[in-house]
Parts: C-alpha cells; sequence; structure tokens
C-alpha cells in the first residue's frame, strides 16, 4: 500500500506531521531546510505538483490556498485524482480538497479522530446520506459514471433506492460503493416494475442511464492458449467475441491467465493482469476441466490450458462458466469466482527495468524512470545508487550490492524477476552507457529465459558534464573507459589513439580508481601530439550531487591527481574553445560549423 504524504512547510508543523506518521503509516516531506522528515524537497509548489502527478495521497499542513495553487494547474478528471487533504498545523481543521470521493473524506474523518480536530465534508451526499456512490470499493468497476452525478441529485431529491443483483452471480453482500451507514438509505425492494433510481451489479452486458448505476463485480478470469506466434489480435477478438456471445462484461474481468510455458507469448503477455501456472499446478483443476485434451496434454503436460488456467486464476472455489472456445490458432475459456476477486492467483510475469537515474540529482530523471522505480516490487543496486533514489521508496524491498560484483547484482535481478516480481535494475547515468544494460542481455543471452526486460534511459555522466560546462559536445564525440578491468589496456590504447587522430572530443570514464593509477597519464601522453595546449579539459566530479564540482582548466594545466573515481574528464577537440563570461565563469563548446554560413552571408 502506497503511503500517504505528510507535507510540511516549517518545522512548527513537525511535532503533528510525526503523530500523523504514526497513526497512518505516512511519509513526511520536509523543506531542505527542515531535519526530521522522510524526503526533503527544494520547491514546494513543484515538490506538490509532482507527487500529485504520481497519484500520491497528499495530507498537508499548511493552508489550503497552497495546496490550491500547487495542484490546480494539473486538474484534468475529478474521477481519477488523488486525496489532498489541508490540515491546519493545529490540528483543529481537516478539509478534503481533493478526491472526497476516492478516499479523502475518510482520510479526513481518520485525522480528526487523531488531532480531536473536526473533518470538514462538504460533499452532498456524504453529508446526507453518508455514502458516496462514486466511491467505487476495491473489486468493483462503475460503469457509467457520467450518470452519478445525476442520480445523486433524484436520491437527494427524496426517490427511492433499490439494488439489483443477478441470480447465480456474485454472492458478495456487500454494496459496491462505500457507504457509511445503510440505514440513512432510502431503500426499496426491487420488483421488475420499479420505477425508482436502481443500483444493478452485475456480470452482464448492461447498459446505465441516469436512472440506472451499474456496477460490474471483478468476478470472471479468462484462460488462454493459443499457438507460438498467434497474433494479438485473434487473442483479442477472441476474447471479446466470447464474453459478447455469452453476455458477460469485460469489466468484470479481474485478469487472465495461461501456462508458465507462454509467459514470453506477446498476444497474451501484452494483455492486462495475467497470470502464470506451471503444468504441475493446471493439473490440479483437471477434474473441472469440460474438453480435456490427451494432444494438449502431450504437447504441455497438462489435458487443458484454457480451462485450468481460467479456473487456477479464480482461485479454488471458481466455477468453469465459459468452456474452451476455439479460433483458428486460440483458445479461452472463462471462470467466475464467488466473490470479487482483490488479486487473481498465479504468478505474473517478471520483469527487470534497467533503470537510469542520471547523473544523481532528482531534477535530472526522467519521467520514465521515475514511473518504473515507483511501479517496481524490488529496487536492485550498488549502494550509493540506491541512497540517491531515496527520496521515491515506498513499500519497495532493497537489494543493496557494494561497488564491484555486478554480475552478481544482475543475477540477483533476473532471480527475482522470475519468481514474478517487477524488478528495477538501478544504474547511475544512463542504464546502457557503462551500465547494466548490456550485461543483462548477455546473461539472457547465455542463459535464456521467459522474463521481460526493458531499458529506461537516463541523463549520462558526459551529457551532465558538458550541460553544467557549456556545450562542449557540440560537435563529434565519443567516450572511452579508462579500466582496464574488463577490457586489455592495449585494446583501450588503441581506441585513445583513433579518437585522437579523429578529432573527437573525448569523455573519459573510469579515469583513475585507489589501484589503477596511471591510465589516465598515459591516455594524455598519447593525446598531447594532437591537441593545442590551450585545448579545454572539463574536469566534473560528483556530479548531480550536493559535493558537485565542474571546472574547466587547458590542457596544458591539467593534473591527473585532481581526478578521482567519482570524476569524468571531457578533453576538447582541436576546434573546442573556452571563454570567460561577466560572471567571472568560464564556459567550453565546440563549434558546430555554423561560421562557414556566416561568411557565405
Amino acid at each position: 500500500m502506497v503511503k500517504p504524504v505528510i507535507f510540511i512547510l516549517g518545522i512548527s508543523a513537525l511535532p503533528l506531521a510525526k503523530k500523523l506518521k504514526a497513526e497512518l503509516n505516512g511519509e513526511i516531506h520536509t523543506p531542505d531546510c527542515v531535519t526530521g522528515g522522510d524526503v526533503s524537497y527544494a520547491k514546494a509548489t513543484a515538490h506538490l505538483a509532482q507527487l500529485f502527478q504520481q497519484g500520491q495521497t497528499i495530507i498537508g499542513l499548511c493552508a489550503s490556498g497552497i495546496l490550491i495553487r500547487a495542484v490546480a494547474p494539473h486538474l484534468t478528471d475529478k474521477r481519477t485524482e488523488p486525496p489532498v487533504i489541508a490540515v491546519a498545523e493545529d490540528g483543529s481543521s481537516i478539509v478534503p480538497l481533493l478526491g472526497g470521493h476516492h478516499g479523502a473524506n475518510d482520510l479526513a474523518k481518520k485525522i480528526a479522530v487523531i488531532t480531536k480536530g473536526h473533518a470538514a465534508i462538504t460533499t452532498a451526499s456524504e453529508v446526507r446520506f453518508g455514502f458516496a456512490l462514486d466511491d467505487v470499493l476495491p473489486g468493483y468497476t462503475l460503469a457509467n459514471p457520467q450518470d452519478v452525478k445525476s442520480f445523486t441529485t433524484a436520491l437527494l431529491a427524496g426517490e427511492a433506492l433499490s439494488i439489483f443483483r443477478h441470480p447465480g452471480e456474485s454472492r458478495d453482500p456487500e454494496l459496491p460503493f462505500r457507504c457509511n451507514d445503510i440505514k440513512q438509505l432510502n431503500l426499496a425492494p426491487w420488483v421488475p416494475a420499479f420505477a425508482g433510481m436502481t443500483v444493478e451489479v452485475s456480470e452482464r452486458l448492461v447498459r446505465g442511464n441516469k436512472r440506472k448505476l451499474v456496477y460490474h463485480p471483478h468476478t470472471l478470469t479468462i484462460g488462454i492458449g493459443c499457438e507460438r506466434g498467434t497474433s494479438r489480435e485473434e487473442v483479442v477478438t477472441l476474447i471479446k467475441s466470447t464474453l459478447k456471445e455469452n453476455n458477460l462484461a469485460i469489466q468484470s474481468v479481474a485478469g487472465y491467465a495461461s501456462i508458465d510455458l507462454k509467459e514470453d507469448e506477446p498476444a497474451i503477455s501484452s494483455l492486462y493482469n495475467v497470470a502464470y501456472f506451471t503444468a504441475e499446478e493446471l493439473n490440479t483443476f483437471t477434474p473441472k476441466l469440460k474438453t480435456p485434451s490427451d494432444y494438449v496434454m502431450s504437447e504441455v503436460g497438462t489435458p487443458g490450458v484454457a480451462e485450468a488456467a481460467a479456473l487456477a486464476a479464480a482461485g479454488p472455489d471458481a466455477e468453469l462458466i465459459v468452456p474452451k472456445t476455439k479460433s483458428k490458432r486460440a483458445t479461452v475459456a472463462i471462470a467466475r469466482a464467488p466473490s470479487p476477486i482483490a488479486a487473481i492467483h498465479g504468478r505474473l510475469r517478471g520483469n527487470i527495468a534497467v533503470v537510469g537515474i542520471g547523473p544523481g540529482s532528482k531534477w535530472t530523471r526522467s519521467q520514465a524512470a521515475v514511473h518504473e522505480l515507483f511501479m517496481a516490487t524490488d529496487w536492485v543496486g550498488y549502494d550509493l545508487y540506491l541512497d540517491l533514489i531515496a527520496d521515491l521508496k515506498r513499500d519497495q524491498t532493497e537489494h543493496r550490492f557494494p561497488l564491484g560484483g555486478e554480475e552478481d547484482r544482475v543475477r540477483h535481478a533476473i532471480e527475482l524477476a522470475k519468481q514474478g516480481k517487477q524488478v528495477a535494475l538501478v544504474c547511475s547515468g544512463d542504464a546502457g552507457i557503462y551500465a547494466m544494460a548490456a550485461l543483462v542481455y548477455e546473461i539472457i543471452d547465455l542463459e535464456p529465459n521467459r522474463i521481460s526486460v526493458e531499458v529506461i534511459p537516463g541523463i549520462s555522466a558526459f551529457q551532465a558534464a558538458a550541460a553544467k560546462a557549456g556545450a562542449m559536445i557540440g560537435h563529434d564525440f565519443c567516450c572511452i573507459s579508462l579500466s582496464d578491468l574488463l577490457t586489455p589496456w592495449e585494446a583501450i590504447e588503441k581506441r585513445v589513439k583513433a579518437a585522437a587522430e579523429g578529432d573527437f572530443v573525448i569523455s573519459f570514464y573510469n579515469p583513475r580508481s585507489l589501484k589503477r593509477r596511471d591510465q589516465l597519464e598515459r591516455a594524455f601522453a598519447i593525446l598531447k601530439a594532437h591537441r593545442p595546449p590551450d585545448t579545454p579539459v572539463i574536469i566534473a566530479s560528483n556530479l548531480g550531487r550536493a559535493e558537485e564540482n565542474v571546472r574547466i582548466v587547458t590542457f596544458a594545466d591539467f593534473n591527473p591527481d585532481d581526478v578521482d573515481m567519482l570524476t569524468l574528464v571531457m578533453v576538447g577537440s582541436s576546434l573546442s574553445k573556452s571563454f570567460a563570461r561577466g560572471d567571472g565563469k568560464t564556459y567550453a563548446y565546440t563549434p558546430r560549423g555554423y561560421a562557414k554560413k556566416r561568411e557565405t552571408l
């Protein structure tokens, strides 16, 4: 469960923030100047906006106006916005500003109990009846949310409400929406001729309107089997046609399932929420199969994939309601659970996201990287890298590794993914540049498996260094690692000579370490014959971190002793230039060649 963010502006709100954290399992976000929180931020409005866009529940111990101004530009659809609650610093007033029907009202009431304050609930249905028709409980989908407003207005005007469930479907006695006291509702028994307002709970293809709200319980699971290479279009078409022929709503489908041999089958893995089972696991459902096959048994070790997978995903008390249905190359079957399914049974397909987090600052992370880090169940990485993303930590399990042992890191991530975990393998800079992405694919090439892999690029150190110092990579450039731990020095030396002769801007990664002391000097000795003494050299250390230091010196003045293992060295081409500006800083750039164009004007 994602922790609510308890946002404060100053140290005076910290005592209440700590109290709420203990009671609500929250996470305190403080400005950089305040210690004692869990996550720090630089600019309040930007941080609040980012949290809101990420769907985080926000409890702001501050004035309502501050929260409103921060999130207002990002308001789109009230049906998807997260709870935003303003709390007075003394806890006397608690105001749910947004997401009242998505948990904010209930959370405000909890906070009021903790602080002995007043929860200012303003939503009409909540005040009058203690319910919210669009505060849909987990396990249900409201089919026609656009009709909630008019429906609620009718109830507030005195119309009677009836709740109808189809016989033989979900036996869950709960209402599909949040209600504090059902006795407050003007309930009437449902009969076919009922003329009032109706809530219908059904797996069927039912259309709602302004007088009928339809809630679909998530009680169905669809098992799928297919030949290798079947198109996604064929599978999706078969699913849709099977649901339609049996008068079933796709909104009631809690998930899909198949045998683990199909874990890397694109037609299946591209569907939402797919669980996988071994043949042995599927065989436990053999007595319930309606169309067992000896041929399927001989091919995959179980007499039925679609039917058995549907039953397995829905749980031990499920019933098969639609037997195996075929297209040319695929099969589907549908099972029903007795009550809404919170999480389908089985193992999800494991995934490794090789995430580049940039040079270190949270401001240089891509949105894709932040998203993958949030979605991951497990983080794997070098200690320092995990420390750099600590502000994003929620409920992820960390797997920390010391410097070195990169293959151990990758293998551990792969093993976690094989268990169905969603793994973020964290790299600094760009995941594909001197990082873990290539090693992940190398191991999978050597030891094939069915997990999914995606590479999330980031800003590499050479990009960050060039940007901080001006525009050194404005023309052709290359990157060379001086570490001879994995690459023979003879090969490195050959590449340095070629880059020197080719007149590239050269970024040297891994220039020095505690054990490797002379490679950088040897590289500069090679470059000396090809670079003028005034060639700019960028020395960039601890990029993106508090200790960041970016300097520009000339080739002649470069001192290797200024470089350590957290430094990148960038040597300009023979055309690169540096100059000082009025702010007293020196900048470096490499001309692209536009001077020739200017000469022709």
